[in-house]
């Protein structure tokens, strides 16, 4: 499962994020969202886990607790949405 981490510490670090949700269960993967041109997070990334069961039980521990000095918002991740596809009726 993808999850969707907002409101992260600009000082946090991909690897913090995945000690932090690896204490539920296997991370696999972890991506901080940075500027392209400063480098610096957004303050946003998603964290993927193999079972789904212990990334939920990861979202219900950590949304809204503490990190960093911030609270921060856990959710499952929504994937990008496929531009709707046009009919042409001609």
């Amino acid at each position: 499962m993808n999850i969707f981490i907002s409101n992260i510490s600009f000082k946090v670090r991909e690897q913090t994020l995945s000690e932090l949700f690896s204490q539920f269960g296997e991370v696999t993967s972890v991506r901080i969202i940075k500027d392209k041109e400063s480098r610096r997070s957004k303050g946003y990334g998603f964290v993927e886990m193999a079972n789904d069961a212990e990334a939920t039980a990861a979202i219900n521990a950590l949304n809204g607790t503490e990190h960093y000095e911030r609270n921060i918002v856990v959710a499952e991740a929504k994937g990008k949405k496929e531009p709707a596809q046009e009919s042409s009726q001609e």
